[in-house]
């Protein structure tokens, strides 16, 4: 399990064979690194399986390597195009996770590597920008003209990069943390670096590309990435609306819109996490949620159904596929732009 997905095996990676499973999208949903929250998303799931296949299949007709094998209809692995309702179940090739033992925040990738031979995921995600939103962290880490921007200070709205831009963050340590070249080169292992920023930057051409003839902005998203044999591919899913965040005219398309939500609408518990988080980084403690005292609560039945339409809407669109029941985009923004 994964906060919003079911993870199955069918057949086990091991240390010199790929195996074989599928991932089950659920309709949960998750902020703040928070897990599980309390509500569910109708046709979420579906959304981000059907989102993620089509851009799997764009990335095979580009020649970029995955893990994708098809989506899943009657116990039959098939094409997105040959799936005759919207798949919630998607066929994938496996690699193994190691485990990675840790002492408070001190993580031993070391143990992770020698575990893992020479077939494993690669405990990285690797972040792509080309547009740096109000309260991005890159504002706060950098200065514009580090990314040959013009401005002496980051400008009070959105700025669209002159060239996309990679980062590093850790994948698998209990909160997501900004990584130097040099620590992400470490943490990679056998996997070559500068080969990572390579295929995140054609992934991203691939998704800038195809939202460009839809009318949506495609901003940041991230990869994850298998390390199988001397070569890499993409990994877990790519191109959702979780994953990458688009923008339709001046709003934004993407699981931003619940977590601005909830800073708007539950700000003291949005607060118990940040606090909970600075604490476990001060006492060294991986495990956050420990420390807060506050809970999520469930939303109103027409946030979840604003959710529910944006997502779907907003597939239906970046496909070009009438694959929901769901109202125009300029609809759905509509009601996002009520939240």
């Amino acid at each position: 399990m994964t906060s919003v997905k079911e993870f199955h095996i069918e057949e086990e990676a091991t240390a010199d064979s790929l195996g074989a499973g599928s991932f089950v999208f659920t309709d949960d949903y998750s902020v703040f690194d928070w897990g599980k929250m309390p509500d569910q998303i109708p046709d979420k799931g579906a959304s981000l399986c059907t989102m993620g296949a089509f851009n799997f299949e764009l990335l095979e007709e580009a020649g970029v390597p995955t893990h994708y094998r098809g989506v899943v209809e009657n116990g039959e692995v098939c094409s997105l195009e040959e799936a005759s309702r919207p798949p919630w179940q998607m066929a994938i090739d496996l690699t193994q996770v190691p485990k990675l033992p840790n002492e408070g925040r001190e993580y031993d990738y070391d143990s992770y590597h020698e575990a893992a031979g020479e077939n494993f995921l690669i405990p990285l995600e690797i972040v792509f920008r080309n547009r740096v939103p109000i309260g991005s962290s890159l504002r706060r880490r950098t200065e514009p003209a580090e990314h040959g921007l013009e401005f002496e200070e980051w400008p009070d709205e959105p700025v669209d990069l002159p060239e996309p831009i990679v980062e590093f963050t850790t994948k698998y340590e209990e909160t997501d943390r900004q990584l130097d070249r040099a620590e992400a080169d470490e943490i990679a292992g056998k996997a070559d670096l500068e080969e990572l920023e390579d295929l995140a930057l054609e992934v991203n051409r691939v998704i800038t590309e195809q939202a460009a003839e839809t009318e949506l902005v495609h901003q940041d998203g991230k990869i994850e990435c298998l390390y199988y044999e001397g070569d890499v591919g993409v990994a877990d899913v790519v191109g959702t609306f979780d994953e990458n965040r688009f923008s339709y005219g001046a709003t934004q398309l993407s699981k931003e819109v619940l977590r601005q939500y909830h800073k708007r609408t539950q700000p003291e518990w949005v607060q118990a996490v940040e606090a909970a988080k600075a604490r476990a980084k001060q006492e060294d403690i991986a495990d956050w949620k420990s420390l807060c005292d506050v809970e999520p609560k469930p939303l109103d039945e027409r946030v979840l159904k604003t959710a529910r339409n944006m997502y779907c809407a907003g597939t239906n669109t970046y496909t070009g596929l009438d694959v929901f029941d769901a109202p125009p985009l300029s609809s759905a923004i509509g009601s996002v732009q009520g939240l």
